[in-house]
């Protein structure tokens, strides 16, 4: 008995990238393509409607870029998983696309059995991100600035320290919680503490929090 495949839509507004992607695809039974977008708005809209397991996400669209309809999947509570496949790999393109809840995130020049892996990887739940991407979020976490908290952590320092689990975390800031998780990782990193009750004394200490936030 054969397994099913793993349902795909492919959004892109460029439809050589769409034919390229979908040839990616076809003839391997693993695999259905089940349709396709030319922008974010089409792709949220056709998700509700094919239901597929993992959804290949151009950054850079019209009407609705690939954050933005991400962030939309993910509020709407779609099942799909994204993986964004774009030829941007910029901490600026990076950031906003994993804040919004994408699984993964790859560059166009992955080779061909890669980005079958990937998907089949993010259908499963699995974080995927390129090379090139890993090192920069690592990079990030092994040189964090000590000195600044950005504005989402400071929220998430911030809602933290009232208790919030980070389930609730997520819910109250319309984020993953591998967003999170994510976020926890630098803040604990640039207080140099180990866990939550550490971070919330040094955000008191620093006057990164006051009083009224208990």
């Amino acid at each position: 008995m054969s397994e099913t495949p793993i349902r795909v839509l492919i959004a892109d507004d460029h439809p050589v990238v769409r034919d390229g992607l979908r040839g990616l695809f076809a003839g391997d039974p693993g695999f259905e393509v089940v349709g396709e977008a030319e922008n974010g708005r089409e792709a949220v809209d056709r998700i509700a409607v094919f239901e597929p397991d993992v959804v290949l996400m151009d950054l850079r669209m019209p009407v609705l870029d690939g954050v933005g309809a991400t962030r939309e999947i993910v509020d709407r509570g779609l099942s799909a998983r994204v993986l964004i496949v774009t030829t941007y790999d910029t901490e600026s393109d990076v950031l906003p696309a994993i804040e919004a809840g994408a699984t993964g995130y790859l560059l166009k020049d992955t080779p061909r059995d890669e980005l079958r892996k990937a998907v089949r990887a993010a259908a499963a739940g699995e974080s995927v991100l390129s090379p090139p991407v890993a090192r920069q979020l690592l990079g990030q976490v092994r040189q964090p600035s000590r000195d600044t908290l950005s504005d989402r952590e400071l929220e998430i320092l911030a809602t933290m320290a009232k208790g919030a689990t980070n389930k609730e975390i997520a819910a109250q800031l319309f984020i993953s919680e591998a967003t999170v998780k994510t976020h926890l990782i630098h803040i604990y990193e640039k207080l140099g503490v180990k866990d939550r009750a550490g971070a919330v004394g040094a955000g008191y200490e620093r006057g990164l929090l006051t009083p009224g936030e208990r």
